[in-house]
């Protein structure tokens, strides 16, 4: 492998808005090794949510002689631009956007990296029931670091993307070339579950979707767009579903047919669970995505 080099960030928020950061994690790996780190506090001008505060265990008065984010950004750029910068998952890239937003600043010149996707492609068949989160991963590699905190989740991350690199073979160019290629089955062709994580940017962000019957288009075609969307897709009903999407070519036959996905949600719903159960076609009118 001929590229390990890049950075890791990770940044702690004090309540739901993205633009909010109270924390900065960052980390250099040069040849495959971690030869640098940096972190600081963000007086983020804005409230602490108390189950943020639960999280990262950062409050007003952690913050209160920090510097602004218009204070680092140089020494973020310094940093940073002109590199391959990964987050684990997009919520970290998002921060950052509407944080640049908010002061009206330049955005990072950096080529964004995912280490969720990258561990979803090097271990597909691993976490797909119990999710690609730092936690599930590193328990499994035996990483040592204190969630939450930003430095620490940068370099889990950091590791995370060296086991994989190591795992498969391919570097980070390859990483770059590989996470635009779909994952739908395993090299040995055994049958994967489709799943997909929600856009964080997407209407629908927060819910979970649960395809079952024959849909009209291919199911890969529809988590994509359900992701798209900003839905969770699972494959069964071990998780928590928000929506029951059923194919509309089995529209026909549910009342004496139905699925054992379908029934399976009914259960749940005349136990209390909150499921809408809509159509192929009806959810994509709710979209307002053309087949």
């Amino acid at each position: 492998m001929s590229m390990l080099t890049f950075n890791v960030i990770d940044v702690e928020t004090a309540n739901s808005d993205r633009a909010s950061i109270c924390q900065i994690g960052i980390v250099h790996v040069r040849d495959g090794q971690i030869v640098d780190q940096w972190q600081t506090l963000v007086n983020p001008e804005d409230r602490f949510s108390s189950r943020n505060i639960k999280i990262h265990k950062i409050d007003e008065s952690a913050v209160r002689n920090s510097p602004l984010f218009p204070d680092v950004h140089d020494e973020l750029c310094t940093r940073l631009s002109g590199t391959i910068l990964i987050s684990h998952t997009a919520f970290d890239r998002i921060a950052f956007e509407r944080v640049m937003q908010k002061y009206g600043l330049d955005q990072l010149q950096v080529t964004w990296l995912d280490s969720a996707i990258i561990a979803r492609r090097a271990w597909p068949e691993h976490y797909y029931q119990r999710g690609y989160g730092l936690k599930n991963l590193t328990k499994d590699f035996g990483i040592s670091f204190n969630h939450h905190d930003a430095l620490e989740d940068a370099r889990a991350a950091a590791e995370i993307v060296l086991h994989a690199c190591l795992a498969t073979g391919i570097d980070i160019s390859g990483w770059l070339s590989q996470i635009k290629s779909p994952i739908y089955s395993s090299p040995s062709g055994s049958r994967i579950p489709i799943t997909r994580e929600g856009n964080l940017e997407g209407s629908l962000f927060g819910e979970t979707i649960l395809f079952s019957g024959k849909l009209s288009i291919p199911r890969n075609q529809a988590a994509d767009i359900a992701a798209k969307a900003g839905c969770n897709v699972v494959s069964d009903t071990r998780k928590k579903i928000t929506i029951l999407v059923l194919g509309t070519q089995n529209l026909s036959k549910v009342s004496g047919n139905k699925t054992r996905k379908h029934k399976r949600v009914e259960t749940l719903i005349s136990r209390g669970k909150e499921i809408q159960i809509l159509s192929e076609a009806d959810f994509f009118k709710l979209i307002d995505f053309d087949c």
